[in-house]
């Protein structure tokens, strides 16, 4: 008799780093004597390694099997699961019916190999396999709550809980007795039992850069980003990957690096999205470590970042606009931008739709010649593009546009890293005769200064001044006239092709005064 031929089927493993006992291989073997034993064969092969049954998400392994199914590209007649527990540990157990519900109706019946039921629609295999999902999901719920409690205890007595130690620091293994064993790698799990982890300073370039990092956000109040940007062009490297923002903010809002011992900065228990957890709930354990960096810095860093526009509200916003108009008598753009306690004008823009409909939610309205105010600042605009054109056509490949983070208007930076602001000034007609607008912006009041003064009518420009820093006792600007003592601080500048050999100079003075 011709024997009858094998129906093709797939096998799906999966392996959680708390069950090694249950290796892949372990159970394909297992899987292999059910399918010889049934007359069916393997044809396909998912996996998930090392991956938590909690939730779908990251589950490669079974979103292609879910996805072959459905599809029907499939070219098996069901699917073989070790048991309940490798298709999932998922907290709802209608979930996990509900993946199996997907391929049984599309013909591709999912079956347990280890289990002691029958997977039909019998009423005891029904309430056996209900009541092996919830074993699975209870198994990873009292596992969560073990190991939640091991790592506060751990915290508390002045260990590391968990986690890699993070750029700047690094791990040491201790013995049970307490004295230093080695360092570990990096993913390197500790080698005895009853070992315990703290974190101690890198090496010393890292320690340094970290340093660094606080030491711009304090001292200067430079942004995460732009302090990640001044890294990258220094060639100070980050493992793997370039500086951004994300890895600056992580260094200062940490407390490890002032030697805390610190979990659950964050939570998302049994798969949930991780959220932040406010800081008078985390577990630590203060001076637990050698810190690299000063309490006193970093609770500085740390006011700073409260204060920062990202972690205030509208309402908060929008008081700050209403103190400015109570300190001022009236509101603008550019008193906005010089005031050291708001954001720039442009975060207003950006939350409320515009400036005109955030001064709309204080009450407050512009008095003043709208038509005739856009026109004179198209025409400063031209102005400000003519010698922008004229200097990068210049110094072609020596120089680019800049514009620091905040800041209201555009700099020039040159190779080498030096800066000019360039301001464009207004004149302003009166019955004694023209004046012009110096602004005082202070994101870069410190900087050389290109002053370029406008005509009467504000179409041309009329003269250039370089200055060493535009600096006042006035926050916003003042007034200058034609033959104005300020400006014989400064050069005029009759070609700009001799402003790099001018600024040079000015720098010289700058740096010897």
């Amino acid at each position: 008799m011709t024997p009858a031929p094998l129906i093709p089927v797939a096998q799906y493993l999966r392996m959680s780093t708390d069950e090694q006992r249950l290796s892949l291989a372990y159970q394909a073997a297992a899987i292999q004597r059910y399918a010889q034993k049934h007359g069916l064969i393997i044809v396909s092969s998912y996996e998930d390694s090392g991956r938590s049954g909690l939730t779908l998400k990251r589950r490669k392994g079974l979103m292609q099997v879910l996805q072959d199914v459905v599809s029907r590209r499939n070219a098996f007649k069901a699917v073989l699961v070790y048991d309940v527990s490798r298709w999932g540990r998922f907290q709802d157990i209608d979930e996990s019916a509900h993946y199996e519900f997907l391929c049984k109706s599309a013909g591709v019946p999912v079956y347990y190999c280890a289990e002691s039921f029958k997977n039909n629609n019998s009423s005891p295999a029904v309430v056996m396999k209900t009541l092996k999902r919830v074993m699975a999901a209870d198994y990873s719920r009292e596992l969560s709550q073990r190991l939640t409690l091991t790592k506060k205890i751990l915290t508390e007595n002045g260990f590391r809980a968990g986690g890699a130690a993070g750029y700047g620091l690094r791990r040491m293994l201790l013995s049970p007795e307490g004295s230093r064993r080695r360092l570990l790698a990096h993913g390197e799990v500790k080698d005895i039992r009853a070992g315990r982890i703290i974190l101690v300073p890198g090496p010393a370039h890292e320690v340094k850069t970290v340093r660094e990092i606080y030491r711009l956000r304090v001292s200067k109040r430079k942004s995460a980003d732009a302090i990640a940007a001044y890294l990258n062009r220094k060639g100070i490297t980050h493992p793997g990957v370039p500086w951004n923002g994300g890895h600056v903010r992580e260094i200062l809002a940490n407390p490890k690096y002032v030697g805390w011992a610190t979990w659950r900065r964050t939570t998302g228990p049994l798969g949930a999205r991780s959220v932040k957890v406010p800081s008078q709930k985390w577990i630590t354990r203060v001076g637990a470590f050698e810190g690299i960096v000063e309490q006193e810095t970093y609770d500085k860093a740390q006011k700073i970042l409260k204060d920062s526009t990202f972690h205030k509200s509208n309402d908060e916003l929008l008081a700050g606009l209403r103190a400015l108009l109570l300190r001022e008598g009236r509101i603008s753009e550019h008193l906005i931008n010089q005031a050291s306690d708001l954001p720039v004008a442009e975060t207003y823009s950006r939350r409320f739709g515009g400036l005109r409909q955030a001064y709309a939610l204080i009450g407050y309205k512009e008095f003043r010649n709208i038509p005739q105010v856009r026109k004179t600042t198209l025409l400063l605009r031209k102005i400000r593009r003519t010698v922008f054109s004229q200097v990068l056509r210049i110094f072609k490949n020596q120089v680019m546009a800049i514009q620091e983070r905040g800041g209201s208007r555009r700099a020039l930076r040159f190779h080498d890293g030096a800066k000019v602001s360039v301001s464009i000034c207004r004149c302003v007609n009166y019955g004694s005769g023209s004046r012009w607008i110096i602004p005082v912006n202070k994101f870069d009041r410190d900087y050389p200064t290109l002053i370029c003064r406008s005509t009467s009518d504000n179409k041309s420009l009329k003269d250039i001044y370089l200055v060493r820093r535009v600096d006042s006792s006035c926050k916003t600007g003042f007034l200058t006239k034609e033959h104005d003592p300020w400006l014989k601080r400064g050069k005029r500048i009759r070609d700009l092709s001799i402003l790099r050999q001018m600024l040079d100079r000015t720098i010289d003075v700058s740096e010897s005064a």
